[in-house]
């Protein structure tokens, strides 16, 4: 499985599916009018985590995928697929509509990512629906979604062998947003090398201790 970072919480995560047939899964790509551009996507999968500008440009994906934008469960191409629901305004005390967390299932592998994500933990039934996770993607710039210190809280209910933070701030986005600084000092470290993508198979999946992985876009 590999996985690119195209800023804010738009993901491309592309699974072998058998030699020379890949199936690209697309998260919530962008309106660049937040000040980000984003490149010629194709997928078969795209999933809208939360109807709002910055998450929810559909026609900037092309290849006719198939269109996941809220709660149920999902199979397409060998990729099982889970919307779950869950709320973006708890921390905000804004209403700015309902938020779907995913759960992408391929190559053995378990990836959950919760999208524009607002609440300052999990439910018991959320957790439940989520299961066991080998990757959570997780956002950690406030203002708009959780902030770093309820981003470990979140961590710590799901306890993911891999993290890989999301919609923070960079140097070309409008929106202000904390640092991914402020999330690694939350968690006790003080640099990880950023990684353009991120490639991993199952078998390389270890569940002792937590590894956080940060994406360049």
């Amino acid at each position: 499985m590999n996985i690119i970072w195209y800023g804010q919480s738009c993901f491309q995560i592309t699974s072998g599916q058998g030699k020379g047939n890949n199936v690209n899964i697309i998260t919530d790509p962008y309106d660049e009018t937040i000040g980000l551009k984003l490149p010629k996507l194709e997928a078969e999968i795209l999933c809208i985590s939360h109807n709002h500008r910055d998450h929810n440009n559909v026609k900037a994906v092309f290849g006719k995928p198939f269109l996941i934008a809220g709660p149920g469960e999902y199979e397409i191409k060998g990729v099982f697929v889970q919307g779950i629901p869950s709320s973006h305004d708890e921390v905000l005390g804004k209403e700015r509509g309902e938020n779907t967390i995913y759960t992408i299932e391929a190559e053995g592998i378990r990836l959950c990512h919760l999208g524009d994500f607002g609440q300052k933990e999990l439910s018991e039934d959320q957790l439940e629906k989520i299961g066991e996770v080998d990757i959570l993607i997780i956002p950690v710039g406030g203002v708009y979604t959780i902030s770093a210190k309820e981003a470990v809280r979140v961590m710590s209910q799901i306890e993911p062998p891999i993290i890989i933070p999301m919609h923070y701030q960079l140097p070309k986005l409008k929106e202000k947003l904390d640092d991914v600084d402020k999330f690694l000092k939350a968690m006790g470290i003080k640099r990880v090398e950023p990684l353009s993508k991120f490639s991993i198979k199952k078998k390389d999946i270890l569940q002792e201790e937590a590894k956080i992985i940060v994406l360049t876009p």
